[in-house]
């Protein structure tokens, strides 16, 4: 054997071994590749935020280290990296749908199995078994007259279904074995039950998510073709006639860019009508049923709210009953006056057997109680309602500087906020453009217009508290009890109908995305306690799988036949996985930051044949 046979021998080996290895498809949307960056997604989304803990654990005390042990470690991967957890059934779902999809139109092609000739191949060969499989598909689809969005959704929804029983299985297996402390089970992009320790699905936050984006996606389909461009009228046509096409090609655009503008008006509408309503049961909810909302919604609210506890709580009680201006609270009546002594005022104003019921009749009791400012309307004090706000300033009674003052320091907590959360994406993605002065200005702006519409929001709820019961509505009909005005549909709901208002003053961008971010949550608030509570069983876990199918599947036939139709997250996430990191604004972003947005209009017949002209010149 000579020296060369010997140095080449590896090497054939290692070529002869390597082409049994599957080659992977260069096809961004082949359905392996589809599956890898699904899995990728849904584990980055899934195991990141469970493993925070376990890095916050070791370098904190070692108290935490016991609970976040190793044990919990290995619970948490067995959960995640296991074929029921999140990021496997997401994959399932996502890339099975893709081939099944795949394989559907294949079958459907009906000159598939012919051979050279035109001839079919022998059905009794190893194409048999294909062959039938193929003409039953066709015959299916034949005899319902099935779309290609039809197949894609029907496609999408087994392998959704089976997502969905893997996803509820695997958390009720971690259920059982909580044996060792880990850390609450959770799926991303959703926050946990309140109703989680009472045997609730633990899916039920994630269909609530995919219904909404769901939902959105047939409405945009419905508002595009609402506002459709329609055809030239006959006068047009007239007007501009057939060998006059540059004409007619600039009619087509302005048609275009009409129903475009058309289509923003109308989607701003309805996403400023859903974030209205959806605020204001998530607000009625904070105040009366905070058990329906997550607990970062409640600390939230409360913190730009600025309410002490106790007057919550007399809120609850004057629903309940057991707090009134005419029976009197014998059970709560140390509620509000102890907090009218911690203010600094008499403890009487906050005894409901002490302060007037009605307005009718208040002048004497409020000159007995020494308040100068509520003659014509009863109920609590003005300044046990505004909670010394602005007592520094002396005005403890006004109620405009109190709104102004309340809308102030909700501008400044919201600043803090809305600041990083505008510069940071634009400091990770495109830092070079914050050198430029008018970008820069662009993202301080729309800081500035985030924050003003958080600042509204607390303003115009404590002006519509203020408006209702004090300056208008109670002076106007002083013979309806301050259990109703100071009720929870009184000033509460009048504040609550309110807030949602300032939508307006937010980006229009923007505006989506806070009505898709808040309607999950608005919903969930407003479904049955008996349905929350067992969720894990009944009729409500059929119904909540076939929400979860039925929506799952539209999104994924959504991104696929009508891609402008999704908006936000589910645009972004459904772009990446289905179609790589070149599809839509990924390929933009990669080519250039600063490249312009891809015209929605394509160029006239008159510019196509100029700027060809000037190529061949």
């Amino acid at each position: 054997m000579s020296s060369n046979d010997s140095e080449r021998r590896p090497h054939s080996d290692h070529r002869a071994y390597t082409s049994f290895l599957p080659t992977f498809p260069d096809v961004p949307t082949h359905p392996a590749q589809v599956a890898l960056r699904t899995y990728g997604l849904s584990l980055s989304l899934s195991l990141a935020p469970s493993l925070l803990p376990f890095v916050i654990a070791r370098l904190s005390s070692s108290r935490q280290n016991i609970k976040y042990g190793r044990a919990a470690f290995l619970k948490v991967l067995r959960r995640e990296l296991g074929l029921d957890g999140f990021a496997f059934a997401m994959t399932l779902a996502v890339g099975g749908g893709v081939a099944l999809s795949r394989a559907w139109s294949r079958f459907d092609q009906p000159d598939r199995l012919r051979g050279l000739d035109g001839k079919s191949e022998d059905p009794s060969g190893h194409h048999a078994l294909y062959a039938r499989a193929r003409s039953a598909l066709q015959s299916l689809s034949a005899r319902l007259s099935l779309s290609p969005a039809q197949e894609t959704f029907i496609s999408n929804m087994f392998t959704s279904l089976i997502a969905v029983l893997l996803i509820q299985a695997g958390r009720r297996r971690t259920a059982r074995l909580r044996n060792v402390p880990s850390p609450v089970s959770t799926i991303p992009l959703t926050y946990p039950s309140p109703y989680q320790s009472q045997a609730s699905s633990p899916t039920v936050e994630l269909t609530l998510l995919l219904l909404v984006r769901a939902m959105d996606a047939l409405v945009q389909i419905f508002v595009y073709k609402r506002t459709e461009r329609r055809k030239p009228r006959l006068e047009l046509n007239r007007l501009y006639a057939e060998p006059d096409a540059v004409r007619q090609s600039l009619l087509r655009e302005q048609e275009k860019r009409e129903s475009e503008r058309k289509r923003k008006v109308l989607t701003t509408r309805i996403d400023a009508l859903v974030f209205w309503a959806c605020s204001a049961r998530i607000m009625w909810c904070f105040f009366y049923q905070p058990d329906r909302l997550p607990r970062s919604y409640v600390k939230w609210i409360g913190s730009l709210a600025n309410l002490d506890q106790r007057l919550i709580l007399t809120l609850r009680a004057i629903k309940s009953g057991t707090w009134s201006y005419i029976c009197g609270s014998p059970i709560h009546k140390q509620l509000l006056t102890s907090y009218a002594r911690d203010l600094g005022y008499p403890m009487v104003w906050g005894d409901p057997a002490a302060l007037p019921a009605y307005g009718s009749h208040s002048r004497p009791i409020w000159k007995s109680l020494n308040v100068h400012n509520r003659n014509g309307v009863g109920g609590l004090p003005c300044e046990l309602v505004h909670g010394g706000t602005v007592r520094a300033f002396g005005l403890d009674a006004s109620c405009t500087v109190s709104v102004l003052v309340r809308g102030l320091q909700a501008f400044m907590k919201a600043i803090m906020i809305y600041i990083p959360a505008h510069f940071l994406p634009v400091l990770i993605t495109r830092p070079k453009t914050l050198l430029r002065s008018h970008h820069f200005m662009s993202t301080l702006l729309g800081a500035v217009q985030s924050a003003g519409f958080l600042s509204a929001f607390v303003a115009s709820y404590w002006a519509a508290v203020c408006f209702t019961r004090t300056v208008f509505l109670a002076r106007l009909l002083p013979c309806v009890s301050h259990d109703f005005w100071d009720g929870p549909y009184g000033c509460i709901m009048a504040g609550c109908l309110a807030c949602g208002s300032s939508i307006w003053i937010e980006n229009g961008r923007r505006r989506g995305e806070m009505a898709l971010y808040v309607l999950p949550r608005a919903i969930r608030a407003c479904l049955p306690d008996a349905w929350m509570k067992k969720g894990g069983k009944g009729v409500f876990k059929s119904i909540e799988r076939i929400v979860f199918v039925l929506s799952f599947a539209s999104l994924l036939t959504a991104a696929v036949h009508h891609p402008d139709s999704l908006r936000g997250l589910s645009r972004w996430a459904l772009a990446f996985i289905l179609k790589g990191p070149n599809a839509g604004f990924w390929k933009r972003k990669q080519r250039s930051p600063s490249a312009p947005m891809t015209p929605s209009i394509p160029p006239s017949p008159y510019e196509s044949s100029t700027s060809h002209e000037q190529i061949q010149n």
